[in-house]
């Protein structure tokens, strides 16, 4: 189940470092913070409130390169984990961390720069977590994992300094790799994969406020025309979930108190019928200290 989204990373690891080897330069932007709230209680403490302590890891990293006059190489990683501890409000003592936060999203985009309306692209995007814990004591890695391989139209609405939004539409491939528990007494758990196909249209912006304040947005839209389990489901309520359009909204604002201390809001919109009738939606508001690697 993992030799996809091993070749994903490993991709992402050849081509951001073989690309040295040529003259024409990376540019290169990479951060990463760290956020944290505390509060504790003695055990004499009377009022019902309870101490918690919450800590949030951030990385995030564009890199691109023009390998030659018409082939240009994106990549976009962001990586997120965090922790809740909680404190027992009777006894005082510390409950075992829950996961707040898990995110490993790297894609890998390939632009043939053919400086007309419209460039074609190709892409390969691997979106999962660290670990699924949500059954207790059974920690199933990089599950699930989504492998999406996508190739099409993409255009640059707007490019100047620090500000940027490109659109681009294609068909996509995905494979969606599962870990799932098939016995808990024994923590066995067995290996599912599906697959789909169809239309995606995903775009970026990235726009520089000031010095201090950036806005970045990412909306992807992904309309299936095919399912490798839509058999399975005939005849069940959630027969033609799979046909529904699935949406994804990001949004993150960030602004820098100084050089080290950074205020970020971030929000994300999720829908998907097969996972939820509802929309789902996560918002983020940190404080922290952040440090810019390159």
């Amino acid at each position: 189940m993992l030799r996809k989204a091993t070749a994903a990373l490993a991709m992402t690891v050849i081509v951001c470092y073989g690309g040295n080897l040529t003259a024409d330069p990376w540019s290169k932007s990479l951060d990463t913070d760290f956020t944290m709230t505390q509060s504790t209680y003695s055990d004499s403490w009377a009022g019902g409130e309870t101490g918690n302590i919450s800590w949030t890891w951030n990385a995030g990293g564009i890199f691109e390169k023009q390998f030659s006059p018409i082939f240009k190489f994106r990549n976009n990683s962001k990586l997120s984990f965090g922790q809740t501890h909680i404190q027992n409000k009777d006894t005082k003592n510390w409950l075992s961390p829950q996961k707040s936060t898990d995110l490993i999203d790297i894609e890998n985009l390939g632009l043939f720069t053919l400086h007309s309306y419209v460039d074609p692209f190709i892409g390969l995007r691997l979106e999962s977590q660290f670990f699924d814990a949500s059954v207790p004591g059974i920690n199933r890695y990089l599950s699930p994992a989504k492998l999406t391989e996508s190739a099409g139209l993409a255009r640059t609405f707007y490019k100047e300094d620090k500000k940027e939004l490109i659109s681009r539409l294609g068909f996509a491939l995905r494979q969606i790799m599962t870990q799932s528990v098939a016995d808990t007494l024994a923590g066995l758990t067995e290996s599912s994969t599906t697959n789909d196909g169809g239309f995606e249209s995903v775009s970026d912006l990235k726009w520089t406020l000031s010095q201090s304040l950036n806005y970045t947005s990412k909306l992807s839209i992904y309309k299936a025309l095919f399912y490798s389990k839509a058999e399975d489901l005939k005849g069940t309520p959630a027969e033609d979930y799979w046909k529904a359009v699935d949406i994804s909204w990001e949004n993150k604002v960030t602004a820098s108190v100084n050089k080290f201390i950074t205020v970020s809001l971030y929000t994300q919109i999720l829908y998907d019928k097969e996972i939820s009738l509802k929309g789902r939606f996560k918002q983020t508001l940190a404080l922290g200290i952040t440090y810019k690697l390159i």
